[in-house]
C-alpha cells in the first residue's frame, strides 16, 4: 500500500490538537513535498527524517513522496512530527505494516542517526491521547512525563530501530512503567520562622483559607517576603485534576513539568519584567508568569517599581482566571487562576511611619510613589495589611508560635466547608453566590453600607469585603455572618493603602 496514516499532536498554548500525518508514495521523479502549513522547523524535518531512515538501515523510497499534515489550517512547528513522518514513510513503502500504527500517537524529534529525542509539551498530548483512547509513543526522556496521565499506555524508545521492531511485531516494546521520578515533594518554609507579626500572620491565614489576594505594606526588613513565601505551605494540596493542569503548563514551558510535583507553584518575577513576560506573548504565544503561577501563588515584590502598564494587564486575569493572547490569525487561551501576593514600601525611602523617623519623603513624592498603583488594581486585592517593625530580637532559638502544619490544617478545614457549601473558594463567588451565602441582617447591611461610604470603597470592594467576612466565618465554623466578621474584613480595607 502506498498510503499510510500516523496520528500525532500539535501544540497550541496548553492544548494539543490532533494532527494526522498522511504519507503517500507515487510514481515519478524522486521528490519529497511537505504540505499542511508547516513552519521552518517542520520543513527541515525532511532532511532529518531522510538521514534517520538511511542511518537506521532502511530504504528511503526513490519515489514521489507527499506528506500532508492535517488539518491544513493549523500551524505546525517544532520537531515533534519527525517520528510520525518517518514511521509514515516506512509504512507507506511497505517496510512496516500500516495497520500497526492505527491505535497509537507518535511524538518525537529524530537525530540524523535515528535516535529519538525528547520534545516539549508532551503531557498535554498525553492527556489528549488518553481521552482519544490511543497509546502514546515518545522518547524515553519524555516517558516519565507522559506517564503522569494515569491509565495511558506509553511506549518509550531511544531509537527508530526499536520502534520499527515493535510495529513489525519482531520485538514488541513493553508498556513503560513509571518510576515516579517527577513526584518529589519539597518542604515548604515554616510559618513559625517568622518572628512576631501576629496581625500579618492572621491575614495570611485568611488569604489562604479563602484564596484572597493580599497586599503587604511596610518598611524594609519587616518580613513581607518571608510571609509571602510561607503562603504555598498553607494552601490545600492539589487534587489530581489541578496537579495535571499545573504539570501540563510547565510541560509546555520546559522539558520537565516541575522540579517538585505535585506542589503549588510559587512565582517571584523581578520588578523589571515586561508585560509579555508577566502575562505571556510572543509571535508563538508562550505562557507568562501568571500562567506559570496557575493554582499557586504569584508574588510581586516592590509592587510600585513595576511599570504601571505592566501591572494593569493583571486586572482582567484576576477576575476571569485566564488570559487570552490575540494574534492576527488566532487566539491562544492560557489558564491563570493564581493567588496574588504583593509587597511594597509605604514611601520611596521605605521608612514612612517607622519609629526611627528616618523618612524624609515629601508628600508629593509619596503621592507619586503610590500613584503608580491604580484604583482598579487595588480594588481587586482583598486584604491590605500594614506590616510594622517588630522590636529587635536576634534570638535564633526555635520558634513556638503557630507553624505551617497547624495553620494548613485550619485552612484545609475552612476550605472544605466552602467546597461543601458552594463548590469553590470564597474569593471566586459571583453575585448570585454572594446573595446565597453572605446573608446579612438588615442592621448589619445598613452598618456595612455606611462604613463603605465613609471609607470611599467601590461596590466591587464592598463585595470583596463580604467574601472576606464569609471566610472569617468559615474559619470559626459558623454559618452566619455577624458584625465582628464584617468589622475585621473592613479593617483589612482600612489599613495599608485601601
Amino acid at each position: 500500500m502506498s498510503l499510510a496514516i500516523v496520528h500525532s499532536r500539535a501544540q497550541v498554548g496548553v492544548e494539543a490538537p490532533p494532527v494526522t500525518v498522511e504519507a503517500h508514495l507515487a510514481n515519478g521523479l524522486p521528490s519529497l513535498a511537505l504540505v499542511g502549513l508547516p513552519e521552518t522547523a517542520v520543513k527541515e524535518s525532511k532532511d532529518r527524517v531522510r538521514s534517520a531512515i538511511l542511518n537506521s538501515g532502511f530504504d528511503f523510497p526513490p519515489r514521489r513522496i507527499t506528506l500532508n499534515l492535517a488539518p491544513a489550517d493549523l500551524p505546525k512547528d517544532g520537531g515533534r512530527f519527525d517520528l510520525a513522518i518517518a514511521l509514515g514513510i516506512l509504512a507507506a513503502s511497505g517496510q512496516l505494516p500500516v495497520e500497526s500504527l492505527a491505535n497509537c500517537e507518535c511524538l518525537g524529534e529524530l537525530a540524523l542517526s535515528g535516535a529519538v529525542r525528547p520534545v516539549q509539551g508532551v503531557l498535554p498530548a498525553a492527556l489528549a491521547a488518553r481521552a482519544a483512547g490511543r497509546a502514546l509513543v515518545v522518547a524515553k526522556a519524555n516517558a516519565e512525563e507522559a506517564s503522569l496521565a494515569s491509565g495511558l499506555v506509553v511506549f518509550a524508545a531511544d531509537h527508530l530501530l526499536e520502534l520499527a521492531a515493535h510495529f513489525s511485531a519482531k520485538t514488541p516494546l513493553a508498556p513503560f512503567q513509571a518510576q515516579g521520578l517527577l513526584r518529589r515533594l519539597l518542604p515548604y518554609p515554616d510559618l513559625a520562622d517568622v518572628q512576631g507579626q501576629i496581625a500579618a500572620k492572621r491575614a495570611l491565614l485568611v488569604a489562604a483559607a479563602g484564596s484572597h489576594n493580599l497586599l503587604l505594606s511596610g518598611p524594609p526588613g519587616t518580613g513581607k517576603t518571608l510571609l509571602a513565601s510561607r503562603l504555598p505551605g498553607l494552601l490545600p494540596a492539589l487534587d489530581e485534576r489541578e496537579a495535571l493542569e499545573v504539570a501540563a503548563i510547565h510541560s509546555v514551558a520546559s522539558h520537565t513539568p516541575l522540579e517538585a510535583w505535585p506542589q503549588r507553584p510559587f512565582r517571584h518575577p523581578h520588578h523589571s519584567a515586561s508585560a509579555p513576560a508577566l502575562v505571556g506573548g510572543g509571535s508563538r504565544p508562550r505562557p507568562g508568569e501568571i500562567t506559570l503561577a496557575h493554582q499557586g501563588v504569584l508574588f510581586l515584590d516592590e509592587l510600585p517599581e513595576f511599570d504601571r502598564k505592566v501591572l494593569e494587564v493583571l486586572r482582567e486575569p484576576l477576575e476571569s482566571g485566564e488570559i487570552v493572547i490575540a494574534r492576527a490569525n488566532d487566539k491562544v487561551r492560557f489558564p491563570a487562576r493564581f493567588q496574588l501576593v504583593a509587597a511594597m514600601n509605604p514611601c520611596p525611602c521605605g521608612y514612612l511611619g517607622d519609629p526611627s523617623a528616618r523618612c524624609r519623603c515629601s508628600s508629593e513624592q509619596i503621592q507619586r510613589y503610590r500613584g503608580k498603583l491604580s484604583g482598579p488594581l487595588l480594588d481587586r486585592i482583598d486584604l491590605h495589611v500594614a506590616v510594622l517593625r517588630e522590636p529587635m530580637a536576634l534570638d535564633t532559638a526555635p520558634r513556638h508560635g503557630m507553624g505551617s502544619h497547624e495553620a494548613a490544617a485550619i485552612v484545609a478545614a475552612a476550605r472544605q466547608r466552602q467546597l461543601r457549601r458552594q463548590g469553590m473558594a470564597n474569593a471566586f463567588l459571583d453575585l448570585q453566590g454572594l446573595r446565597e451565602h453572605c446573608l446579612l441582617s438588615a442592621e448589619d447591611r445598613l452598618w456595612l453600607e455606611t462604613a463603605c461610604e465613609r471609607l470611599g470603597l467601590s461596590l466591587r470592594a464592598a463585595h470583596r469585603v463580604l467574601k472576606v467576612a464569609r471566610t472569617l466565618a468559615d474559619l470559626e465554623d459558623v454559618s452566619t455572618l455577624d458584625r465582628a466578621h464584617l468589622a475585621e474584613a473592613l479593617q483589612y480595607r482600612a489599613s495599608g493603602l485601601a
